[in-house]
């Protein structure tokens, strides 16, 4: 499956499920994992690994990578574009199934596996294939849009599994091999060097349009060959460490034309981390309204370089956090960051209410301040996801939970059914998208989703929703119940 393009390329989504890539400290070793043959023992370093000779030897790394990653078949129902004569006749509208595939990543033995959001999403029935071809039913633990990563699980103990690597130590210029199911070809090995690391692609942009997804972009680009039936797959360096998982690729064609994007580990841990123990994303805030360094504001701060992440103003609620206006944040945690993918991706380690140390250019030199992480509506704590976990009707296609105490307050509403995600159904073939409140149904009040269910048991024929989308704007759906 694929994506719409991109500029200056078409980033396109390798389609397939996705490998877990995440975060974790991993002590660096010189010494060959691989082999039991001294005279072949490679020279390994983090970048580079070979034989005596000078030869390359990407064995060992592809020989522990491939037992780990997966072959996900996906099946959904694609609904006809809706028709409202066909109702009114009491035609009976069928829709259609779509077949997709890609890879996916096991990351415990008791059977997580990590993938794509666009794999799975919308996806009725999950198949894995292990490669030793042993087939399993999987469910969706839970997907992030905002750096479409997703989760699933099979049901299997004493799995081959992945072993995490440090994202943060990949360098430009070091060898990864990528490891997938392309065009249905499972346990495909491919190699290449990192072309670059923190790549913005503007690839989830137009979901943020749509459903109000906040992207966090900070791709490893690399040149190894990856194409459809990829996606989610694992990126691995010579060591067989997961570093990244395979997401999209550049291209005029669709098909690989040279770059493919994965995303790195640090992130990817850590959202699979949540999706197991929350089921949604402890996403975490600075606070701050924030833009790239300008030569223009390097020169005026003093600043040695052009580089780093300008505070413009600080978030309503969050003048407590340690930062001010006009500071340039230069790392966290000690890690550089020299625009918004790279603290965007050293930001969402973190959980509301962790305490991390900023390094801050204020005042022309160096400053530390100790920042606490806030949730969405700007407080210190995890959030309660237990307390709205939604209601999911089949029939509509869709999963609703309670506005946000924030969004009822912005949008002057009491309550309401917020469609949380969507999935082929009535609903989206009517042009729902994530994010709709709906406030009444055949001008019943609906204060909650238990409400919606409620309102919506024992009804045929028409029926009118009225509802605002989170960005204010008032819209009314009107479809059919038979």
């Amino acid at each position: 499956m694929m994506k719409k393009n991109l500029m200056p390329f078409v980033a396109a989504f390798v389609g397939g499920a996705v490998a877990l890539g995440a975060y974790s400290l991993i002590t660096k070793s010189t010494a060959s994992p691989f082999t039991t043959n001294q005279n072949s023992i490679p020279v390994v370093t983090a970048g580079y690994a070979a034989l005596p000779d000078g030869t390359l030897d990407f064995t060992g790394a592809a020989e522990r990578t491939v037992n780990a990653v997966v072959h996900v078949k996906t099946q959904s129902k694609v609904q006809n574009v809706y028709n409202p004569w066909a109702d009114f006749f009491g035609y009976n509208q069928q829709p259609q199934v779509q077949m997709s595939s890609g890879s996916g990543v096991i990351i415990s033995a008791d059977g997580y596996i990590i993938t794509n959001n666009h794999v799975v999403e919308g996806a009725e029935k999950l198949t894995v294939t292990l490669n030793n071809n042993k087939n399993y039913e999987a469910k969706v633990i839970g997907r992030d849009p905002s750096t479409d990563i997703a989760v699933i699980k099979i049901d299997e103990k004493n799995l081959p599994l992945a072993q995490w690597g440090n994202s943060d130590d990949v360098r430009v210029g070091q060898w990864v091999l990528a490891v997938g199911n392309p065009f249905e070809l499972t346990s495909t090995v491919t190699a290449g060097i990192v072309s670059a690391k923190a790549r913005n692609i503007n690839l989830l942009s137009e979901q943020a349009r749509s459903e109000e997804v906040f992207p966090v972009e900070s791709f490893i680009q690399t040149d190894a060959a990856v194409n459809p039936g990829n996606s989610g797959g694992a990126l691995v360096n010579v060591r067989g460490e997961l570093i990244g998982i395979n997401t999209a690729i550049a291209s005029r064609t669709g098909a690989y034309a040279g770059y493919s994007f994965a995303v790195p580990t640090t992130i990817a841990k850590k959202v699979a981390e949540d999706l197991i123990e929350f089921g949604n994303v402890q996403r975490a805030f600075i606070g701050v309204r924030i833009s790239d360094v300008t030569e223009e504001q390097a020169k005026e701060k003093g600043l040695p370089e052009v580089a780093g992440v300008y505070v413009n103003a600080l978030t309503e609620g969050t003048s407590d956090n340690g930062m001010r206006e006009g500071d340039v944040i230069l790392k966290v945690a000690g890690v550089a960051v020299k625009n918004i993918p790279q603290l965007q991706e050293q930001v969402i380690k973190y959980r509301p209410g962790n305490k991390v140390n900023v390094t801050v250019w204020r005042g022309g030199k160096l400053q530390e301040v100790q920042v606490t992480m806030k949730n969405r509506d700007g407080k210190a704590e995890l959030e309660d996801f237990t307390a709205a976990a939604g209601i999911s009707m089949n029939s509509l296609g869709a999963q609703f939970t309670l506005p946000s105490a924030s969004e009822k307050d912005a949008l002057k509403i009491t309550g309401g059914a917020k469609v949380e995600t969507i999935t082929p159904g009535k609903l989206k073939s009517i042009g729902i998208q994530r994010g709709f409140i709906i406030t009444k149904v055949d001008g019943q009040k609906i204060e909650s989703p238990e409400q919606l269910e409620s309102a919506l048991q024992g009804k045929s024929g028409n029926v009118l929703i009225e509802g605002v989308y989170t960005n204010g704007t008032k819209a009314y759906y009107g479809f059919s119940l038979n």
